[in-house]
């Protein structure tokens, strides 16, 4: 169930963070939020309206629509869950290639994840957030589900680099440990 009610009260609580709401052809509401004012909505409808949990958190890249649809470029979409009401608030906010939205992680460390898979695939940089890759090689150039990334874009393999042999579990190099089976002997 989506909840209408908590888009009413972002837009009563918070009118200068919201620039728009409106109702999908699926029947979902949705809140365009500013992007200056998501770590206020976020906090709201943490604190106040009881949605607690962080569901996740992706992008849109609008490139290739329609050129009025094309700006601004990218839309952020945000999902939040109350599940003492079972409802499910959902929230976007739309940002230009090169402009930044403050990161939700320090009210939702959740979104973290969220943030750095959003940077990695698409560039949309989360103030106070970490930009570091996390699913593609740190060597990687650009991000590549943007609309503009070459769909044959291919990179180079990098050299594996050099690992200190890590703590190994029980194998040949490993010294004898005991075994289930030694261990019901001696018993």
């Amino acid at each position: 169930m989506v909840s209408n009610p908590a888009v009413e009260s972002i837009q009563q609580s918070l009118p200068d963070a919201v620039l728009a709401s409106y109702v999908d052809r699926s029947g979902d509401s949705w809140a365009v939020i500013r992007p200056s004012g998501i770590a206020a909505v976020a906090k709201l409808l943490k604190e106040q309206l009881g949605f607690r949990l962080f569901l996740s958190m992706d992008a849109v890249d609008r490139l290739h629509l329609p050129p009025e649809e094309q700006r601004p470029r990218f839309e952020v979409l945000y999902f939040f869950r109350n599940i003492q009401l079972g409802e499910v608030a959902r929230c976007k906010v739309q940002v230009e290639d090169g402009q930044s939205i403050p990161t939700i992680s320090n009210i939702f460390q959740g979104a973290s994840w969220a943030e750095r898979f959003v940077w990695d695939f698409y560039g949309v940089v989360f103030e106070g957030g970490i930009q570091r890759r996390l699913l593609m090689y740190p060597e990687f150039v650009g991000h590549a589900l943007r609309k503009d990334y070459p769909l044959r874009g291919r990179q180079g393999l990098i050299p594996e680099r050099p690992i200190a042999d890590i703590i190994r579990g029980p194998g040949t190099n490993a010294p004898h440990t005991e075994t289930p089976s030694s261990r019901t002997k001696n018993a």
